[in-house]
């Protein structure tokens, strides 16, 4: 990334409201999976791994952030989704396969596409995925 990117990126991340702080890692992660499935499809085997990896410090990032006092069960409910999402990623290296980030990025689209509706002050709808994204996490807009 050149340094006019770079620049570009920091501006957006330090003028983003916290659910779009939010929309943006749960982006990343699943660009992060989408690019270990070209790794894996290129047999770039440390390509895959560092994407995944990539993918995995996001996703243990949002694990570790969650309020579970004022989530209540929502947090409780995307603590498990969480572990769930982690525990798929080892099988990304472990076996050089790309079904499980597949799944994961399944999970993760309708959490970010949630998180955005919230950014731009639309109310989320009341599908179970939408419901976990709206409470789960400490975030004043």
């Amino acid at each position: 990334m050149n340094a006019s990117a770079r620049i570009y990126q920091t501006q957006q991340v330090m003028t983003a409201s916290p659910a779009k702080l939010v929309a943006m890692l749960y982006e990343k992660a699943i660009l992060s999976l989408r690019e270990a499935i070209n790794a894996i499809d290129q047999g770039d085997i440390q390509a895959r791994f560092n994407a995944n990896k990539r993918a995995g410090e996001i996703i243990a990032h949002l694990w570790t952030t969650l309020d579970t006092e004022r989530g209540g069960e929502i947090a409780a409910n995307l603590s498990r989704l969480y572990s769930f999402m982690l525990s798929r990623l080892t099988f990304i290296d472990v076996r050089n396969d790309p079904e499980p980030a597949r799944e994961v990025i399944m999970l993760l689209e309708p959490l970010r596409d949630s998180w955005n509706q919230i950014a731009r002050g639309d109310k989320p709808a009341a599908s179970s995925g939408d419901a976990a994204a709206a409470g789960g996490l400490s975030v004043s807009a």
